[in-house]
């Protein structure tokens, strides 16, 4: 049995998700999936097969419980004892609220390998309701009605 190679000239998807009231951790695995081209029955591990993603409303998902108060994120300044860390409700109510989602899909690819970072750059996440990129005609995907676990309602 011979082990099958996708074409490396994959023709990629542009899809649009709304993240309004959507759980943040869903959502991330859901996009996780359609980057790494998993989706697709012609799913090769080594070649780039994934779509393009774009998430608009990022500022309006949700966290479940009470992760808004208890996640913690971390990162270090590269100085002695420059630990930084900050909670996800300030990163959702701060000026870059979209990077609580691409650190929730970043975590989920595998590995730091140069493939997960090329395909880590199909993803567009944008605070608002407006996106640069309708040329390329993107069909939209709406994520919060595939299973009632995906949308949090208060």
């Amino acid at each position: 049995m011979k082990t099958y190679n996708a074409p490396a000239d994959v023709e990629n998807k542009w899809i649009v998700i709304d993240a309004t009231d959507v759980v943040v951790g869903r959502l991330a695995s859901y996009v996780a999936k359609r980057l790494r081209g998993k989706h697709r029955a012609d799913f090769t591990p080594h070649i780039d097969t994934g779509d393009h993603i774009v998430i608009i409303n990022a500022e309006k998902a949700r966290f479940t419980g009470n992760k808004l108060r208890d996640k913690t994120y971390y990162r270090h300044t590269g100085y002695p004892g420059g630990i930084k860390e900050t909670t996800a409700g300030k990163i959702l109510s701060g000026r870059f609220p979209e990077r609580a989602i691409e650190l929730a899909v970043k975590r989920m690819m595998p590995g730091e390998s140069p493939l997960a970072r090329q395909q880590l750059s199909k993803l567009r996440v944008y605070a608002g309701a407006e996106h640069p990129h309708e040329a390329q005609k993107p069909e939209s995907v709406d994520f919060a009605s595939m299973n009632e676990k995906n949308q949090r309602v208060d």
